[in-house]
Order: structure tokens, then C-alpha cells, then sequence
């Protein structure tokens, strides 16, 4: 396992996670810990870097880009409580994962195809209008916290 983790089936990483979090590893603490060592991550640190140099853009941590890009969102509308809901959930996992696109929605092991039903269903829920609200979600993400 620990020489060939590939091989790992998806039953044999929830074993695991499930041995992790009775030894107190949580998946949140596991989560955090795999966010801050992926290339993702250094990616979003460089971008965040040369923003910085070429526009002056305020160097700020990704986590805090992600709660300004939501309450950006929430703020440019009126929107249903299951709506911000969603809204909320989509920044969560950005912050774990860098990125929620139509992919992320219709992933089996996530909350939005677990509990949402996946993309065409959460679509329903924000008025066949979501790729729209992730484009603009995620174009907010880079701008100017000052904007």
C-alpha cells in the first residue's frame, strides 16, 4: 500500500479514511493537510505572486480570496435560502480543492451529487443559470479585493 497507493481501490481509501478518523486523523484535518501540499496550491500562491508584482494585487491567502469571491456573490443579488446554501457549500470546497466546476458537481463522492444530485439538478435550484454563477464565482476569485 504504502509503495504502490495507485492500486488503492475507492473502497480501500474509505477504509482507510474511516481507520484515520477513529485514530483522530479527521478528514477535515487530513483535507487541510493535503490541501496545503499540492501543486494546485502552489500554483494559486504564484498566481496570487504575480498579480501582486504585475497589478499590485494585495497578496492574500487563497482561503480568504474564496470568502471574499462568496460574499462578492451573495451580495450582487437576492437569492433563495437553498440557493446560498449551495453557494456556501461551492466555497467550501473550493477552499479544500481549488476548484468546483461541472465535473466536481457530478462527482459521486462529493455533497453536491451526494445531496444536490449533481450538476443538472443543482442547475434546477439556481434557475438553469449555475455555469453562469460558477463562471462568475470563480472570475471573482482574481479580482482586486479592492474592486
Amino acid at each position: 500500500m504504502l509503495t504502490r497507493p495507485r492500486e488503492l481501490t475507492r473502497k480501500q481509501l474509505r477504509e482507510l479514511v474511516l481507520e484515520l478518523d477513529k485514530a483522530g486523523f479527521t478528514e477535515i484535518n487530513l483535507a487541510t493537510a493535503w490541501w496545503e501540499m499540492t501543486n494546485q496550491d502552489i500554483a494559486a500562491r504564484i498566481v496570487g505572486y504575480i498579480r501582486q508584482a504585475a497589478i499590485g494585487d494585495a497578496l492574500q491567502p487563497y482561503k480568504e480570496r474564496v470568502e471574499h469571491a462568496l460574499q462578492k456573490l451573495l451580495a450582487s443579488k437576492t437569492w433563495t435560502a437553498p440557493q446560498r446554501d449551495w453557494l456556501k457549500r461551492i466555497a467550501a470546497q473550493t477552499k479544500a480543492n481549488l476548484l468546483v466546476d461541472r465535473k466536481a458537481l457530478d462527482d459521486p463522492d462529493l455533497v453536491f451529487k451526494r445531496e444536490g444530485g449533481g450538476f443538472n439538478c443543482l442547475d434546477l435550484i439556481f434557475n438553469f443559470e449555475l455555469q453562469q454563477v460558477l463562471e462568475a464565482f470563480n472570475d471573482s476569485l482574481w479580482q482586486s479585493t479592492a474592486a
